[in-house]
């Protein structure tokens, strides 16, 4: 750790700390979960350039989830939340709307003086008419105009490894498997893991996972091998709405400001940034969300935190405790010999 730089100060430089010297600038994702249109193209793309194994079709009784979450084998899983609100307030001409379910005879009187004004067929926030092109067997809001969608909306995010500036999964590895890359990124050497699994207790997030045929831990590697040849990760490249945004870091964080402050100025009150704070429980995520709701509502956690970040101060406990110990143990020995 370098000088003047606390644990969970905004001066983290997670590769300078590995012993990486005149490193690139530290990359990242920025996900803005308000244009995700649930396509899973950066699933399919990660899978495929990857090679990571196929894990069947199940879709869960979860709408069109079929991944359920991150793992040994989904290392991008798309989520499908489906909430009783009118379009999340994501249209301008809604924002009377009360937040929580909308069923009272108020909201609908909001809705019916709304829709006339609001600008319609696409827009920023994708509240675009959906037309499948096969029969949709009475799914709400598939063959609808999005005029008479105001009963529901899907929120949709890709969720990924975050690259934690302080990643658990890495300070608790026994065998070196794990490493900061020269990009900030953590990677896991599958020649190297013994498939101990303390990497997996270790991530605050639960993205960490063994695969169950070879034991061993496996994750996103944010296409190292893509960024070592001046790529972008394969997820990023597929992305049709620039929902999944790759990048310095340092450069998608105020990116990520501009686009809050442009949501908040339409009236998507409950637009918030999530993993992008420097001082959060993890120093800061290497790969963070811009979401439309609770953090708990994607299935993320509320306030991460690294599981090894009280270490420092627990062995300088353990150390005063032992001196106090040996101390003690030496003053009843030299009593002992006077008497």
């Amino acid at each position: 750790m370098r000088h003047g730089q606390s644990f969970f100060g905004p001066l983290a430089d997670p590769a300078a700390d590995a012993g990486h010297r005149d490193h690139p600038p530290r990359v990242g994702f920025f996900t803005d979960t308000s244009v995700c249109i649930g396509c899973k193209a950066c699933e399919v793309a990660c899978k495929e350039w990857n090679d990571v194994p196929e894990d069947g079709l199940d879709l869960l009784g979860m709408s069109f989830d079929n991944t359920g979450m991150l793992g040994a084998n989904s290392w991008r899983h798309v989520a499908f939340v489906e909430q009783e609100r009118p379009l999340g307030r994501q249209d301008a001409g809604l924002a009377e709307l009360p937040t929580g379910p909308s069923t009272t005879e108020a909201a609908a009187s909001v809705v019916a003086r709304a829709l006339p004004g609001t600008p319609r067929d696409g827009g920023d926030l994708g509240t675009a008419p959906v037309h499948l092109g096969f029969p949709s067997f009475d799914l709400p809001g598939t063959d609808a105009d999005a005029r008479e969608r105001t009963d529901f909306r899907w929120l949709m995010s890709s969720d990924v490894c975050k690259h934690c500036t302080h990643a658990g999964c890495l300070d608790v590895c026994p065998t070196g498997a794990l490493f900061r890359t020269e990009f900030g990124t953590v990677v896991v050497q599958q020649d190297i893991c013994n498939g101990c699994g303390y990497c997996v207790s270790g991530c605050p997030y639960g993205v960490i996972d063994r695969r169950h045929d070879d034991g061993r831990a496996w994750k996103c590697t944010l296409c190292y091998d893509r960024l070592r040849g001046d790529l972008e990760p394969a997820c990023a490249k597929a992305c049709p709405t620039q929902s999944i945004q790759f990048g310095p870091l340092d450069e998608l964080r105020e990116r990520a400001a501009g686009r809050l402050a442009q949501l908040h100025e339409a009236g998507v009150t409950e637009a918030r940034l999530y993993g992008h704070d420097p001082d959060d429980g993890v120093g800061g995520d290497g790969a963070f969300f811009l979401l439309l709701d609770e953090p708990e509502v994607y299935g993320l956690p509320p306030d991460p935190v690294v599981p090894t970040r009280d270490l420092p101060a627990m062995w300088k406990s353990a150390g005063l405790a032992a001196s106090a110990m040996l101390a003690a143990a030496a003053a009843v020995f030299l009593g002992g010999d006077r008497s």
